[in-house]
């Protein structure tokens, strides 16, 4: 494992000193972000580290809040290779309790204005329902596969590190009127982690990723940080004016969106294809963003759709195919400690579609000969205990 750590210069986006700022945040807010922050990363270096002075952390990061001096601390930059190679930057934990307090505090008054079909970094609103809300349009524009319809498949080029920061930020500031929580946002969203990170892995893997996908290779300007609570709920506001503009002004009843894939459905091709061009239009005006055309699909609904990991067909939703070799194929290969985790993880992704019973059988008998137990529905398989 090969570790380099890398400093510019910067000028950050500084909280101003406020007598206000001890009433416009609780030391009790921080401490619920904690615990948010918690259980997804209790067990990591960083969060181990912060939890042996944990009384002493958190008073420590509240009263910088309160006295304007924090500041975001150093990021972690690696390279993950599945499904493709893309960079990753993860903020360090306390950064990510701060993050956690900021989406606490204005989530909801940005998520009670989205519309009911935008999915991802939602309360309840997973790969999961994503599916279950298109294959429901699907059947209502199909009137349960009775009639044609066509759908007309959508990707983002580029698209967290496209995002124009300076366009996200009139987005979020339109909604928060609070001085604290606005410069917070700001601080949070304009920081840039290519100011202060240390690189975890091989440094070769950056190679596999295109220098248009990288965030190094952007303005200061344009990216967000893949890897952070703030990046997923930013992007969400971020894309909310293309929700609106399809719902109300192509006024498309059967839309979906899960981050920067999305769907529209409709009875006429011809009505897609003009829909798509207004998109095409509306996307580089309002945001900065371009539409990736080697992504862009436009068939019969009857032939299948790949959304969220599922492929929705007549009468059935199925597990991509490639998600579940891939399911077979780990399995098989980790090692022994590893297949407890990893297969109950799989069962519990393959159970996502109704028509899976065929595929969990199937990573059963693997699971098995890997000598591990399995439920009898197929549905999780137990840990090995040694006698």
């Amino acid at each position: 494992m090969a570790t380099r750590t890398t400093r510019t210069r910067t000028t950050p986006v500084a909280l101003g000193p406020s007598a206000e700022r001890s009433d416009a945040v609780s030391f009790e807010e921080l401490v619920a972000a904690y615990f948010d922050c918690r259980r997804t990363k209790r067990n990591s270096k960083n969060a181990l580290k912060f939890e042996q002075r944990l009384e002493r952390n958190l008073d420590r990061l509240y009263g910088e809040l309160i006295d304007g001096s924090y500041r975001p601390g150093r990021s972690i930059c690696f390279v993950v290779t599945r499904p493709k190679p893309r960079e990753v930057w993860a903020a360090d934990f306390r950064d990510r309790v701060v993050h956690h307090l900021l989406y606490n505090r204005i989530a909801a008054r940005f998520e009670n204005a989205f519309i009911a079909d935008t999915f991802a970094c939602i309360k309840d609103r997973g790969t999961m329902r994503g599916a279950e809300r298109l294959e429901a349009k699907v059947r209502s524009i199909t009137q349960n596969w009775s009639r044609p319809a066509y759908y007309l498949k959508l990707d983002l080029a580029n698209f967290f590190v496209s995002i124009d920061k300076r366009v996200l930020f009139e987005q979020l500031a339109a909604k928060i009127p609070e001085p604290f929580w606005r410069e917070l946002a700001a601080l949070i969203l304009f920081h840039d982690p290519r100011s202060d990170f240390e690189f975890r892995g091989d440094p070769k893997l950056m190679d596999r990723v295109p220098p248009h996908k990288r965030l190094m290779e952007q303005p200061a300007h344009l990216g967000l940080p893949i890897g952070n609570l703030s990046s997923q709920f930013f992007a969400n506001v971020y894309l909310n004016v293309l929700d609106q503009h399809v719902k109300h002004r192509l006024r498309c009843r059967h839309y979906v969106r899960y981050v920067d894939d999305f769907i529209l459905l409709h009875e006429s091709a011809k009505w897609l294809n003009a829909a798509r061009d207004d998109i095409a239009e509306f996307l580089p005006a309002r945001l900065g963003a371009k539409l990736n055309d080697r992504k862009t699909i436009l068939q019969p609904i009857e032939r299948g759709i790949d959304f969220v990991g599922h492929v929705i067909k007549p009468w059935h939703r199925t597990t991509r195919r490639r998600t579940y070799h891939e399911a077979l194929r780990r399995v098989a290969q980790a090692p022994a400690a590893d297949v407890h985790v990893l297969a109950n993880s799989y069962f519990g992704l393959l159970r996502q579609a109704p028509a899976s019973h065929h595929d969990r059988a199937r990573l059963a008998n693997v699971v098995r000969d890997r000598g591990h137990i399995v439920e009898a529905a197929f549905t999780k398989t137990y840990r090995r205990t040694v006698i």
